[in-house]
């Protein structure tokens, strides 16, 4: 019986598409993860899958100017459904998908072909998520190795604000 669970996405760049939908639905009761939005209007629903493991034990996530794509994906869709809080600082806004082309010359050219959504219709790409709970981490807080983002994390989960 955990007093609450800490889910610390600072500095993760992110990763799959289909791992941040599977991670989010761990924290998520139902609806979507994500939209993913075509250039056309066009939209794909990425509805939780698999088995909800939260039931209604207080979460908080940690999030920064670190976290990105995939981790935002998460992030978002935890807000949004209101089964957790976000603290730290803003986050990175990587919400963009993109299909990269090796040229003949072997350089690349990346193009986007959608863009991220939260699951209430938020942008990710270019915006970031804001945290409900706004922590700065300072180059001294890191040289005296103090993370007040965490302490306020556990005084969330112990005091309930």
């Amino acid at each position: 019986k955990p007093v609450g669970i800490v889910l610390d996405l600072r500095g993760n760049p992110g990763g799959l598409l289909d791992s941040a939908v599977q991670i989010g639905s761990y924290f998520v009761p139902e609806g979507n993860i994500l939209i993913e939005r075509y250039k056309d209007g066009s939209e794909e629903l990425h509805p939780r899958q698999g088995r909800y493991l939260l039931n209604r034990i207080p979460l908080v996530v940690l999030v920064d100017g670190g976290s990105a794509s995939a981790s935002e994906i998460v992030a978002g869709a935890i807000q949004d459904a209101g089964t957790g809080i976000l603290i730290g600082e803003k986050t990175y806004g990587k919400g963009s998908v993109q299909l990269s082309n090796v040229l003949s010359d072997d350089s690349q050219l990346k193009i986007t072909i959608a863009r991220w959504f939260t699951p209430k219709d938020r942008a990710i790409h270019g915006q970031g998520l804001e945290p409900d709970i706004v922590v700065p981490f300072t180059a001294e807080d890191r040289e005296a190795e103090r993370d007040p983002q965490l302490d306020r994390a556990v005084e969330y989960l112990l005091q309930g604000k």
